[in-house]
């Protein structure tokens, strides 16, 4: 299957999925890949508010501005046409079968090079230690996915 498109899906869009989104599309630019790439939520109650602040300062420190982005709830009405829509953990995965996303678009995110991990929900975290190791395993996974890309290995 060729990947020109990805969505990046977690629980409120605020969080793990923009973090995602951001890392992917600076991994994908210094690849010289080009990919449609965005980020959803399987609840809708974060819908055109930005990223947590943590998350944006986290992706600040790694040269990565998502303060753009909005929240966004992910419908298989408007989603279905993205070739890969990667979950950040189980329920997330579920939550996508049940909404129904067709199994084989669907992936976990630590099922690139993570061991099938799932990425932690950093939003009840105290301090930004959480959302750094979010950050590195979702930059991990990514650099992981983007050579699965490169060498058609997806």
């Amino acid at each position: 299957m060729e990947i020109h498109s990805i969505l990046f899906v977690c629980l409120g869009n605020i969080c793990r999925s923009p973090l995602a989104e951001g890392i992917a599309r600076e991994i994908a630019r210094k690849a010289g890949l080009s990919l449609r790439l965005d980020s959803a939520g399987t609840s809708g109650w974060h819908i055109d508010e930005p990223p947590c602040e943590r998350s944006i300062m986290v992706g600040k420190r790694h040269k990565i501005d998502i303060s753009n982005l909005k929240g966004r709830k992910v419908s298989v009405y408007s989603d279905l046409e993205f070739d890969l829509i990667i979950a950040m953990d189980r329920q997330n995965y579920s939550d996508l079968l049940q909404l129904g996303f067709p199994r084989e678009k669907l992936a976990l995110m630590g099922d690139f090079g993570l061991g099938g991990q799932e990425i932690p929900d950093p939003y009840y975290f105290r301090d930004l230690d959480g959302f750094e190791k979010v950050y590195s395993m979702l930059e991990s996974a990514i650099t992981e996915l983007i050579e699965r890309i490169l060498d058609k290995r997806l």
